[in-house]
């Protein structure tokens, strides 16, 4: 299959190529030329996550990659439970967050990061991975590529706007992690990355790669739990699933298995006050704007670099759109009291934007339905944030307190791109 650059000025390239550029050429996404489609009969059918996973991905990269190593990678990279936990009657949780840094960004680094390892196997080359980071996908990636031979990671985070734990878990690993504290936005961040990758001198001094979710390979296995929710749940013909939405890598995951023939009703992009998602489909226009500071951290995005993604799915067709998904901006002062009623309710305690999730499902579920919300982080990488709210100590698990016993290795620069720049051609 090939991909083509949501800017519609380059060739379009092969998954080899798309996995290791990151960004297209003329500065586009990377989009498959198809979304292939599977039978509702395959979705019924009784696999592992490991062996769905493998089924769903293949199709999109089967002719670079023989299907007995790609399901060695799925094996290796989903190693973790996926659990659904019924709260309620009609509303689930779909926990995400039981990989290595109990983030739901632990799915999409760890299969690219052996997809990379796969590709660049009997190869002598060096290969540099920047990534950006709103919280967790510093230290998913991070920890998914630790180690591996001729690759090195830059992590570029913006400073005081992570929680302690989450910089905790992306500053601290040393080796072939280095991590780069911006004075500014995520928003700020992602900027910086882009701009290297257009940036002639780099290109011509240094092997780039992105992990952020401009990559399609970080997009590919978030389609798999949307499938393997609704399976569990045995097959209901109504259901509306919630994503706790900040860049829309998640959601857009969602949009590929709704189109590839996975039979749910409606996606729901939760997002916090970061609102030009839910004005955009109410007014049809997309206006980004500066990122504000919210409870919810990693959702803190005020320019969704995915949009353009789902621009080109649906032809920029907005009543299209509209028809596949719905949006509800949460304030930090319903964020709080949707934690504290599911924990009172249902003796359940979510993490903030899970909390985001559960809120914007109990504002537009019917009784009907089926609700299903991403759980995208374990509660405890926000024990800062939700011990004061419950007013309770909260136990942190065993990868947590460790990581908080290390020291913190980053350097910090202002929010220049020469500067950055600098750091990346004396790494």
């Amino acid at each position: 299959m090939k991909y083509f650059s949501t800017n519609l000025n380059t060739e379009p390239v092969n998954f080899k190529e798309a996995l290791f550029k990151g960004l297209a050429s003329d500065g586009g996404l990377f989009m498959p030329e198809n979304i292939p489609y599977l039978s509702k009969e395959f979705f019924k059918e009784k696999m592992t996550y490991s062996e769905l996973a493998t089924e769903m991905i293949y199709p999109f990269i089967g002719e670079e990659i023989d299907k007995l190593s790609l399901n060695e990678i799925c094996k290796s990279a989903f190693n973790f439970s996926v659990p659904v936990v019924n709260i309620h009657s009609n509303l689930s949780v779909l926990e995400l967050f039981h990989g290595p840094t109990l983030a739901f960004k632990d799915f999409a680094a760890r299969f690219m990061a052996r997809l990379m390892q796969y590709f660049m196997q009997n190869k002598n080359e060096e290969r540099t991975i920047i990534v950006a980071t709103s919280g967790d996908t510093g230290s998913a990636v991070a920890n998914g590529f630790y180690k591996l031979a001729g690759i090195n990671v830059i992590i570029l985070y913006p400073s005081g706007r992570v929680s302690k734990i989450q910089e905790q878990q992306l500053t601290t690993l040393g080796e072939n992690i280095k991590a780069v504290e911006i004075e500014g936005s995520f928003d700020d961040c992602q900027k910086i990355v882009k701009k290297a990758f257009l940036d002639y001198e780099i290109k011509e001094k240094i092997n780039l790669s992105s992990a952020n979710s401009i990559n399609i390979a970080r997009l590919l296995p978030q389609t798999v739990y949307y499938a393997w929710a609704w399976k569990y749940l045995e097959c209901p013909k109504d259901v509306i699933i919630s994503v706790p939405s900040g860049n829309f890598g998640n959601l857009t995951g969602g949009l590929f298995a709704k189109r590839m023939g996975l039979p749910i009703t409606k996606l729901l992009a939760s997002v916090n006050s970061n609102d030009i998602f839910p004005n955009y489909l109410n007014n049809g226009f997309f206006q980004s704007k500066e990122s504000v500071s919210t409870l919810s951290n990693a959702m803190d995005v005020g320019n969704p670099s995915n949009f353009a993604r789902i621009q080109s799915l649906y032809c920029s067709e907005i009543n299209e759109i509209r028809k596949d998904i719905i949006s509800t901006s949460v304030s930090d002062k319903l964020t709080i009291k949707s934690l504290l009623e599911i924990k009172q309710k249902y003796n359940y305690l979510a993490d903030p934007h899970t909390a985001v999730g559960l809120y914007g499902i109990k504002k537009n579920i019917l009784k009907s339905q089926m609700g299903v919300v991403l759980s995208t982080a374990h509660h405890g990488k926000f024990a800062d944030i939700i011990e004061p709210i419950i007013n309770k100590k909260i136990k942190l698990p065993k990868q947590l307190r460790e990581a908080l016993k290390l020291p913190k290795d980053s350097m910090k620069i202002k929010n220049k791109y020469n500067d950055f720049k600098s750091i990346l051609l004396d790494y």
